[in-house]
C-alpha cells in the first residue's frame, strides 16, 4: 500500500468545549496545546479570539509557547453582512491573534443562507470571497469551513459547490466540508467529496459530527474519497453527541490504512494524551472508548481469555501497547478457568495450568457471584481470594466476632436536641492473643472501621494510613424489599494507592464488614507487614 499524509486537525479547545459540562481555563487549554504538540497534531485550533476575553487571553499568552510540531489556528466566521471587510471586528480578532494559519466558517447550504442569515444567496458568496481575500492580504493562511456542507449539498448541490469555489477562488488552502448535523451516512460522504473533486481544484478536508454515531466513520470515508485533512477531537469532545474522536482516527489511518499521521513513536502516548485530557476537563474517563478506553483490551468471557492464553491476537484486533494500553482479564460467572490461571500469573500468585486449584476457585466465584457478589470492580477481593486459596497462607489476622448496637438518645442541651449513635464491638485474633475491643461511630460502619483499627493498630501501627474513600451500596433485588441482598463496595486508599473489595449478604452490615476485612487484609498483605506481637 503508497503511503499517504494527512493533516490532522484538532478542535478540542474550541468546538469540543463545547461539550457540556467543560469549561477549561487559559491554563488548561495552554497545557492541552503542549501535549497536543508532543503527539504530533499538525494543527491546534485554539479557539475564537476576540468571543470572548478567556480565548483572546489564550492567543497572548500563547505566543509564548514554543511548539515543536503543530502549528496554532485561530477561528473565526465570515464577515458580518452589514459591515466593511476593514472594519469587520471578527476579522481583526484573526489577525491581532498572530497566528499564521486562521479557519473561518462560513455557510455552504442555501438554506441556512436563507433561514438562518436571512440574506441573499450571492450576498453570503461575497461574505465568503471578501473575507479569505482580506486575510490573505494580511499574508495569512486560511482555512474555510463549509458549515452544513452534506445538508446542503444534498438539498441544493449547486450552490454548495459555489461556496467552495467562493472559498477557492479567494485563496483559501483547504476547504474543509462539515457533516454539522452529524447525520449524513459514509456513502454520502464519499459521494459528494468524489464529485466535488472534479469541479474544485482544492485540498479539501472533513469535519464531522456523532449526531448519528458515525463521525469517524464518516472521516475514514472522507479519507477513502481523498480529502487531506481531518478535524476531530481528542475522546470526541463536542456539543450534542461530539465530534469525531481523533483517538479512534489516529490509530485507524496509522495501523488500519498504513497512512502517515503522527510521527512515529507517538502512537504510544495516545491513550497518555486522552487521560490527560479527561483529567483537565473534570471528566471521569469512559471506559469503553475503542483504543483508549480501560475496557477496549478487556476480556471476560472464559472462551475468549481462553483463546487470549494460546494466541494474544485471537481476541484482539491490535496489540494495545500500541496505543498505550494493555490487556485485562476480568472474572465472574462467565469466566473459565483460564481466566483465574490468567489473572493468577498477572498478580505473580503460583497456579498450575493443570490440576483442580484453578477450578475450585473458578466454582467458588460462581458461587460467591450468585450470591450477590461481583469481582470486576473489586480486584483486591479477587486477590484476597486467590492468596486465600494457596497452601500455606496464614491470614493476617482473623475475626471472632463482632457485634452492632444502634443507639438513639436525647442528649441536653444540645442544640439538635436527638442524636443517633452506634458502637461496635469486634474480637480478633492475632497469634495466640486475642483482642476484645468496642468503638464509637456515626454510623454502624464507620463504628465498625474504628473497632477494627483499634484491634488491629497496636500489632499494624501502620494501618493507620488506610482510609475509607468511597462507599457504594446497591440493592440486588428489589422485590424482597428490606430483606433484599445488597452488594457493598468499598474503595481505599493510604494515600498513594487505592484497591476497591467487595461483600454480598442480605445484612447491608454483614456485606460493609466483608468488604472492610479484604481491604484491611489486602494492604497488609500487599506491605507484607508483620504484626508486633513482644
Amino acid at each position: 500500500m503508497v503511503k499517504r499524509s494527512i493533516q490532522l486537525y484538532d478542535t478540542t479547545l474550541r468546538d469540543g468545549a463545547q461539550l457540556e459540562g467543560v469549561s477549561l481555563s487559559v491554563a488548561d487549554k495552554l497545557k492541552i496545546t503542549l501535549k497536543l504538540d508532543d503527539l504530533g497534531i499538525h494543527y491546534i485550533e485554539g479557539g475564537w479570539p476576540g468571543a470572548n476575553p478567556k480565548d483572546t487571553e489564550f492567543f497572548e499568552r500563547a505566543k509564548a509557547l514554543k511548539l515543536k510540531r503543530s502549528t496554532l489556528v485561530a477561528f473565526g466566521s465570515t464577515k458580518h453582512p452589514s459591515t466593511d471587510v476593514n472594519k469587520d471586528t471578527n476579522l481583526r480578532a484573526l489577525v491581532d491573534a498572530s497566528t499564521e494559519v486562521v479557519t473561518i466558517v462560513g455557510k455552504s447550504s442555501a438554506s441556512q443562507v436563507s433561514q438562518v442569515l436571512e440574506i441573499g444567496l450571492d450576498d453570503n458568496l461575497r461574505l465568503i470571497s471578501e473575507s479569505v481575500r482580506y486575510l490573505r492580504q494580511k499574508g495569512l493562511r486560511v482555512f474555510y469551513d463549509a458549515e452544513h456542507f452534506f445538508d446542503g449539498f444534498k438539498a441544493n448541490p449547486d450552490y454548495s459547490v459555489k461556496t467552495v469555489e467562493a472559498a477557492c477562488d479567494a485563496g483559501a488552502e483547504c476547504v474543509i466540508l462539515c457533516d454539522t448535523n452529524g447525520g449524513t451516512l459514509p456513502a454520502g460522504i464519499e459521494s459528494a467529496i468524489k464529485l466535488l473533486r472534479k469541479k474544485v481544484p482544492v485540498n479539501l478536508g472533513i469535519h464531522a459530527h456523532n449526531d448519528s454515531e458515525l463521525a469517524v466513520a464518516n472521516s475514514l470515508a472522507a479519507i477513502e474519497a481523498g480529502v487531506v485533512q481531518i478535524q476531530g477531537t481528542i475522546n470526541g469532545y463536542g456539543e450534542r453527541c461530539g465530534n469525531a474522536n481523533l483517538c479512534s482516527i489516529i490509530p485507524n489511518l496509522k495501523i488500519k490504512l498504513n497512512i502517515d499521521c503522527i510521527p512515529s513513536g507517538r502512537l504510544a502516548r495516545l491513550m497518555e494524551v486522552s487521560r490527560y485530557v479527561d483529567t483537565l476537563a473534570n471528566i471521569t474517563p469512559s471506559a469503553r472508548l475503542p483504543y483508549v478506553g480501560l475496557s477496549a483490551f478487556t476480556h471476560k468471557a472464559g472462551l475468549h481469555v481462553s483463546g487470549m492464553m494460546k494466541w494474544q491476537d485471537s481476541y484482539q484486533h491490535i496489540d494495545p501497547r500500541l496505543v498505550g494500553n494493555s490487556p485485562k482479564v476480568v472474572v465472574s460467572e462467565l469466566s473459565g478457568r483460564g481466566n483465574i490461571i490468567y489473572k493468577a500469573k498477572e498478580l505473580g500468585i503460583p497456579m498450575p495450568a493443570h490440576g483442580k486449584q484453578a477450578r475450585q476457585i473458578l466454582e467458588q466465584i460462581k458461587l460467591l457471584e450468585s450470591q450477590g457478589f461481583q469481582y470486576e470492580s473489586a480486584d483486591a477481593s479477587f486477590e484476597m481470594l486467590l492468596h486465600r486459596a494457596q497452601p500455606g497462607y496464614v491470614p493476617f489476622f482473623e475475626v471472632i466476632d463482632f457485634m452492632v448496637v444502634v443507639e438513639k438518645h436525647r442528649r441536653l442541651p444540645t442544640k439538635t436536641g436527638s442524636q443517633t449513635l452506634s458502637e461496635a464491638t469486634v474480637k480478633v485474633k492475632l497469634g495466640e492473643k486475642l483482642i476484645h475491643t468496642a468503638a464509637e461511630g456515626n454510623g454502624p460502619v464507620n463504628a465498625l472501621d474504628c473497632a477494627l483499627r483499634k484491634a488491629l493498630i497496636e500489632f499494624y501501627p501502620a494501618i493507620n494510613k488506610v482510609e475509607l474513600v468511597d462507599y457504594k451500596v446497591r440493592i440486588l433485588e428489589e422485590s424482597s424489599g428490606t430483606e433484599s441482598t445488597v452488594r457493598v463496595l468499598i474503595e481505599s486508599s493510604d494515600g498513594k494507592k487505592r484497591w476497591k473489595t467487595v461483600g454480598s449478604s442480605t445484612n447491608i452490615i454483614e456485606a460493609s464488614w466483608l468488604a472492610l476485612i479484604d481491604s484491611m487484609e489486602y494492604w497488609l498483605m500487599k506491605r507484607n507487614l508483620k504484626p508486633n506481637l513482644s
